[in-house]
């Protein structure tokens, strides 16, 4: 018999207070997201938040490549491709709405959660990270929101991230879909500790080693103190995220996509291979999905994150409707001939009612996010 997608464990520690562990455990997709780990991780964190004998929860993964190198959107998209253009299934709306209930619901978690993010962590890996109260990196921690690349836009609540990220480097990462390292993720505001992998059994150990007082700063406070000793000797990478922070700035600079374009395409020629990877993901990416994460980059600004998560919802759901996620997603991971052909097929011709169409509610009655706060 095959083994669960997601293991639980509890670690017992020194005060006699527990530990939750919830370990990814689809190693072969590099622990891709699927809505059956989503339905096992929910039902799991909420009853941990009730249970007065656990401190605190871990998040990893198994495996040496990946903690979670996005959604299983394969399936997603073979569902989609067997309707009718314009229809969505229903495992595809409920695939978005769970996922990012249990984003934020890690978000708003009433006790600390580590996530040690080794290796790949990308789109769904992202919003399972984001939230938790000690995001943990590695030197061999590769993050990004690639979604152009695929016809979606960095959802899982990076609209609202990324519109708070330092300058203009939110915008550069959601049209690029650029790569980070641990010291760019710290940069970015989308880690806060950089610790050896080699360190993760002295983690388990140290959690199992120590006092816990089943209080949320207390607790927190002692497992920053903790994983800072752990990391204390890591050396991070140079991080070109800092590095090109000017040039990013200058290039996405104040107006609009028309603008921002041909400055991007420029990039592809650029000397430093980041730099050009960028601007030639960006070429080749989807013009509606630029357009989009734009679009609402902007209006989660001033959103709260529950909000961000409802529009989310919405867009998500509209790119099933719309062919470019389909469509990207056959490109790149099932046929891999790496040739979309995006409708439309410039950005001249994405219009806003184009765009307000992936927006609009495909929902009848109260928004399925309508109790998140």
């Amino acid at each position: 018999m095959a083994e669960p997608s997601v293991l639980f464990d509890t670690l017992p520690t020194a005060s006699g207070h527990r530990f939750g562990r919830a370990t990814l455990n689809a190693p072969a997709s590099l622990n891709a997201l699927s809505l059956p780990m989503v339905d096992l991780l929910t039902p799991q964190l909420q009853a941990w938040a009730q249970e007065a004998s656990i401190a605190g929860v871990l998040l990893d993964a198994a495996g040496d490549k990946a903690f979670c190198a996005g959604g299983d959107v394969v399936g997603l998209c073979q569902a989609i491709r067997a309707l009718p253009p314009g229809q969505v299934p229903p495992e595809a709306t409920a695939f978005f709405e769970r996922e990012y209930r249990l984003d934020h619901s890690i978000h708003t978690y009433p006790k600390p959660i580590v996530c040690w993010g080794h290796g790949f962590v990308m789109g769904g890996g992202i919003g399972l990270m984001a939230g938790a109260s000690h995001r943990v990196v590695t030197q061999r921690s590769r993050l990004a929101m690639p979604e152009i690349s695929i016809g979606l836009y960095p959802d899982v609540g990076g609209s609202w991230l990324l519109s708070r990220m330092p300058g203009k480097t939110g915008a550069f990462l959601a049209l690029t879909g650029a790569h980070l390292n641990a010291a760019d993720a710290l940069f970015a505001g989308l880690a806060d500790f950089l610790c050896p992998h080699e360190a993760h059994a002295d983690l388990l150990a140290s959690i199992a080693a120590a006092s816990w007082r089943g209080e949320q700063a207390s607790d927190a406070a002692q497992l920053s103190h903790l994983l800072e000793r752990l990391g204390a000797a890591s050396e991070p990478p140079a991080s070109v995220l800092r590095t090109h922070f000017d040039r990013i700035n200058a290039t996405i600079g104040h107006d609009g996509l028309d603008g921002i374009a041909p400055r991007l395409d420029a990039l592809a020629q650029d000397a430093d291979p980041w730099l050009a990877q960028a601007g030639a993901s960006f070429a080749k990416g989807s013009p509606t999905s630029a357009v989009l994460g734009m679009e609402l980059q902007r209006r989660a600004r001033h959103l709260s994150l529950a909000d961000t998560f409802r529009l989310e919802l919405q867009a998500s759901v509209g790119c099933c409707a719309h062919p470019d996620f389909a469509e990207g997603v056959r490109a790149l991971l099932v046929d891999k001939d790496k040739t979309p052909r995006w409708t439309p097929a410039t950005l001249s011709e994405v219009t806003p009612a184009w765009i307000e169409d992936h927006l609009r509610p495909r929902f009848e009655g109260p928004h399925p996010l309508a109790n998140l706060s």
